[in-house]
């Protein structure tokens, strides 16, 4: 249940984000609904082994490269997506920290008693 609410939530989030930015396009609630899922799909599969490959940059750039790597799977996501475009790094990079900002306050809105991240929210009331 709470898999489905987070897809759901992060759906709108893709919503949300390409009525901010420019360059991200979004026709629809089922079309950011498949978007939210293929990302998820994308950043638990192709997201690890890009880190592991680019590590030394990573390192090297002490942790920013990563913006790079969120940029491309959202770009990623926009190539394969009918109904869901990304136009350039640029609209990649705000996107991909607007939707890193959303999914901190969806971890934290559906944070559980047994979490960690629950802590942080009682701490933070």
């Amino acid at each position: 249940m709470n898999l489905l609410l987070r897809l759901a939530l992060s759906a709108a989030a893709l919503l949300a984000v390409a009525a901010m930015v420019p360059g991200i396009h979004a026709d629809g609630y089922s079309s950011a609904l498949v978007a939210a899922i293929l990302l998820a799909l994308v950043n638990s599969v192709v997201r690890p082994v890009l880190i592991v490959l680019t590590l030394p940059i990573t390192l090297v750039t002490l942790g920013l490269f990563l913006l790079v790597i969120n940029a491309g799977m959202l770009l990623l996501v926009g190539h394969i997506v009918a109904g869901f475009t990304v136009r350039g790094w640029g609209a990649g990079l705000v996107g991909s920290l607007l939707l890193w900002l959303a999914g901190m306050g969806i971890s934290r809105l559906l944070a559980q008693e047994g979490d960690v991240t629950w802590r942080w929210v009682l701490v933070a009331r």
